[in-house]
Order: structure tokens, then C-alpha cells, then sequence
């Protein structure tokens, strides 16, 4: 296990606070950022979160859906965070309806299905775009941090994504964009991009890598 002094994360977290509102609502601009702490986002109930409040923990950052072949992954990370939260995972779920509309209507409704089907009990914060000129500035950092990481063309849904995306653009995958729901990012206790999964990653590999984080 690493031990971070925490005094030290925290402080590096307050001095980065000044300029968390602006990095959250310039989308004119890929943001510029030293770690995850220089955002805010915004909660399912409209209030804006620093993400400097999570300073020195372990932190998952997913898009998800409701209505997607993925969503069951959801049971999957409820499990990841039941066994390692209280050594300081966080997991911070994202809805977006990008791919296919498969996170339809509010985030009251998403959040009534997320925890009345999977019992989720990780944060979830308000409906976002990953991609396009809308995209969330978190999301633009993270893009620049962890490019895309090809889907495991073993999974048929891998297989099919593959050849769907190919048909499109030869070089789809070049591009650093989210390529569809449950991708995840996985950030280290001192702010930074350790890793992406993309939705056909093996869970029992994202959970080992989570737990030598912590």
C-alpha cells in the first residue's frame, strides 16, 4: 500500500480551487490542467462539486447509460466500490446520452432505475456530453491524458463495435475520443490519468489495477 501525505495533496488541491469554475465553463478551449483537482462538475441535484474534493483518493470516472448492453456493468462496479471504498476508491458516474440515446430522460429517472436495479450507492452526478463541442472540460482532459485503447475484438460486442465504427471511419480509432458508454478512466491519489478502459475491458483487470492504487 502507498502512503501520499495527504496534507500535502490537500493543499496542492486548495491552491488549484481559484481556477476550477473557469475550467468548468470554458469549452471554448481544450483545458489545460497539472491534475483531475482543477475541475468542478456538477451534481444530479445542480450543485457544482470540485473535484478538488477528492484529493488523495483512488477515483474511477465513467460514462454511463441506462438502456445499453453494458449497463449490467453497473452491478459490477457497485461490487468494485463495496470492496474498496473504505480504502479510498471513489467512483464518479457520469450519464451521457451520446451513444445511441441510451441514457434517456432526467436524472431523477437514472438514477431511480441505477439504484433500484443495481443498488449503486457511488456518486452520480448530473447528464453530460463527452465528446463534441459540448463535451464536458473534464472529459477534453481526460481524452488528452488516455487516448483510445481499441476494443477487445475477442467480446462480440467488442466485434461488432469494431466493424460499426470501421464502416464509418478506417481510423476511428486514432482519435482519442469516447468511443461508447462504461468507458472508464482510472486516476491516482495524486490527480492524474493512470489508465482507460475501454467497455470491453476485462472488470477483474480494472479491479486489480485499482487495487494497486491503494
Amino acid at each position: 500500500m502507498k502512503h501520499i501525505p495527504i496534507f500535502s495533496i490537500a493543499l496542492a488541491a486548495l491552491l488549484t480551487l481559484g481556477a476550477c469554475q473557469q475550467k468548468a465553463v470554458d469549452t471554448a478551449e481544450e483545458p489545460v490542467a497539472d491534475n483531475i483537482y482543477q475541475f468542478c462538475v456538477v451534481d444530479g441535484m445542480g450543485d457544482t462539486v470540485s473535484l478538488a474534493d477528492y484529493a488523495g483518493q483512488v477515483l474511477l470516472v465513467v460514462n454511463t447509460a441506462t438502456q445499453c448492453g453494458f449497463t449490467p456493468q453497473y452491478e459490477e462496479l457497485q461490487t468494485l466500490y463495496t470492496n474498496f471504498h473504505d480504502r479510498g476508491l471513489e467512483i464518479l458516474d457520469f450519464p451521457c446520452n451520446q451513444f445511441g440515446e441510451q441514457a434517456p430522460g432526467s436524472f431523477e429517472e437514472i438514477h431511480t432505475f441505477c439504484t433500484g436495479n443495481y443498488g449503486i450507492t457511488f456518486p452520480q452526478m448530473d447528464k453530460i456530453d463527452v465528446n463534441g463541442e459540448n463535451a464536458a472540460p473534464l472529459y477534453a482532459w481526460l481524452k488528452s491524458k488516455a487516448s483510445f485503447g481499441g476494443f477487445d475484438l475477442n467480446d462480440p460486442r467488442g466485434a461488432y463495435l469494431d466493424a460499426a465504427f470501421r464502416a464509418q471511419d478506417s481510423l476511428y480509432d486514432q482519435n482519442p475520443d469516447i468511443k461508447w458508454n462504461f468507458t472508464k478512466f482510472l486516476i491516482d491519489r495524486q490527480g492524474n490519468v493512470v489508465a482507460r478502459f475501454e467497455p470491453t475491458a476485462d472488470m477483474a483487470a480494472l479491479s486489480q489495477a485499482v487495487a494497486d492504487l491503494l
